[in-house]
């Protein structure tokens, strides 16, 4: 982590680079843009979760749809 020498470095280095008016507007910019990449993680995130549910219960349904036609299976031989 910077200390506070190179924090007031780089500021007065963005200062010079973007000027006094623009480090706002920047810094506005940057916020949403972050929103928009957490916001969209938290949507991948979601769906994938979605995605292991349904397979987890589409797992646990054909193991139980295996198992019963199996049994109808032995009971219409004996």
């Amino acid at each position: 982590m910077p200390g506070t020498t190179e924090m007031m470095v780089i500021l007065l280095i963005a200062v010079l680079l973007f000027g006094a008016n623009k480090i706002p507007k920047l810094a506005r910019s940057t916020g949403e843009a972050m929103g928009e990449f957490q916001k969209g993680r938290e949507e991948v995130e979601q769906e994938l979760e979605e995605m292991r549910d349904g397979a987890a219960e589409g797992t646990d349904a054909s193991t139980v749809d295996s198992a019963e036609s199996t049994e109808t299976a032995t009971e219409t031989e004996t």
